[in-house]
């Protein structure tokens, strides 16, 4: 409507301008006394000329103007409608109420900009978003820093010096794809999904990678599967193995009968009776062994209390003091905040430590100065609860292995102690991790939830 008033206005000049051009040409080819009236009509002519040229001189300097503010977005800039001249009155308006639309535009962008940035950096997953051709990085949230542990990413190239696993993978991971990767973070093995997708914006096509750890909710479906097996396998040799050992027993009951024992040579039922008491013993050795992994499925139910970790540590101390002054070990216990605890259930947690302890006990036997380090702390509203130790550490390659059932990294080890020690971690809805450095030592971290 403005814009219209603003070509009525022009157009009005115009039909004047035709008019008094039309006069003019009609005076001065009929009129006996034409240059009488073009002595009156020229200067109107050429007044109307300097003035439709001036109108046009500020129209085109007022929208020169706006243009200008449009290019450099300053929708702050306010054009005085009050002082401006009656025929620009229009215009100057038209272009306050589109500074003002711009404006109420550019505000609803920045509170969805604001609103998205806050989303994205209280997502506990890590965003990263990097354009392809130059690899300059767009958006890092603080969950993928810290996932990462950089503080900052100024192109996903620099990703390649410090993780150059993951850097291939996401270079190599198409849109719509899932990957999991694994890297080692604070020496601890850490599993985290990749996912991707591509967008273009500006004519730049860009890359949007999110990662998620799932080191836990792996752990948890890990576990669950295992005991699964465990069950069936349990199940399975128990059923084929306890025949055995009674027909064992038959058979050597049978063997000490007067018949079967006068028609043999001596040499010949001793060597019965020893391949009969070998099949006895490694089946019942077999029973035994398969009875205590259904320890690791019996555990269902928690006897949860509050417990203070120094009660707990000095439960610790005085069992193994025994052993550890024996072995000449020294016990360090690190305990800055004595209020600190824990909700769990407390046969079950000391039965984690102990199995913690032992294992580093056999750690550090060949070390010259051995010593357990016991320590707790509240960390990101979760306590910490390590057990370190100086002994020999391990490979990275058995770090993703050692809490698997069956896996032992000694000889005479069932491979049953970490694998309980985990699943009773799981129950508590925590976990436990491991740190290792090969020649420095080991320290088992166990992690419980959230404390109120």
């Amino acid at each position: 409507m403005i814009f219209k008033r603003y070509e009525w206005r022009l157009l009005l000049r115009i039909l004047i301008l035709f008019a008094t051009l039309s006069a003019t040409s009609y005076i001065f080819i009929k009129g006996s006394d034409w240059y009488v009236y073009l002595a009156i009509t020229l200067p109107v002519l050429v007044y109307i000329v300097v003035e439709l040229m001036r109108f046009h001189t500020k129209a085109q300097n007022e929208v020169e103007q706006f243009a200008e503010s449009i290019q450099y977005r300053d929708f702050s800039r306010h054009f005085d409608v009050s002082k401006a001249p009656s025929e620009l009155k229009p215009l100057r308006k038209g272009f306050n109420e589109i500074n003002n639309t711009f404006k109420s535009i550019s505000r609803e962008r920045e509170t969805q900009y604001q609103y998205l940035e806050k989303v994205l950096e209280l997502v506990d997953t890590g965003i990263l978003s990097y354009e392809v051709e130059t690899g300059d990085s767009g958006w890092v949230n603080e969950s993928f820093k810290k996932l990462i542990g950089i503080p900052y990413l100024k192109s996903i190239n620099s990703l390649e010096k410090r993780e150059e696993v993951l850097y291939r993978d996401i270079i190599n991971l198409k849109p719509g794809e899932n990957k999991i990767v694994t890297i080692t973070r604070d020496q601890q093995l850490v599993k985290i999904l990749v996912s991707a997708s591509v967008f273009r914006s500006d004519g730049k096509v860009s890359k949007l990678v999110a990662f998620q750890n799932v080191s836990e909710a792996l752990d948890e479906t890990e576990s669950k599967a295992w005991q699964k097996l465990l069950n069936v396998m349990t199940h399975e040799i128990m059923n084929s193995v306890a025949p055995i050992s009674s027909l064992a027993d038959t058979l050597k009951n049978r063997l000490q009968s007067p018949e079967i024992a006068n028609s043999l040579a001596g040499s010949e039922l001793e060597d019965l009776e020893l391949g009969i008491d070998t099949i006895k013993r490694r089946s019942e050795g077999l029973l035994k062994f398969t009875e205590s992994y259904r320890s690791l499925n019996k555990i269902t139910k928690l006897d949860i209390t509050k417990i203070l970790v120094r009660n707990l540590f000095e439960n610790l101390n005085s069992l193994m003091s025994p052993t550890l002054e024996k072995k000449n070990i020294e016990l360090e216990i690190i305990l800055r905040d004595p209020t600190l605890a824990i909700e769990a259930d407390i046969n079950l947690i000391e039965q984690v430590l102990i199995n913690l302890v032992v294992n580093a006990i056999e750690a550090v036997k060949d070390r010259e100065d051995p010593r357990i380090t016991l320590s707790a702390e509240l960390q990101n509203n979760k306590t910490l609860v390590k057990v370190s130790d100086n002994g020999l550490g391990m490979p990275p390659e058995l770090l993703d292995k050692i809490f698997i059932p069956f896996f032992s990294t000694r000889k005479t080890g069932s491979g049953i102690g970490l694998s309980l020690c985990k699943q009773i971690m799981l129950l508590h809805k925590g976990n436990i991790q491991v740190q290792s450095t090969e020649g420095v030592g080991s320290s088992f971290v166990m992690q419980f939830g959230l404390q109120n």
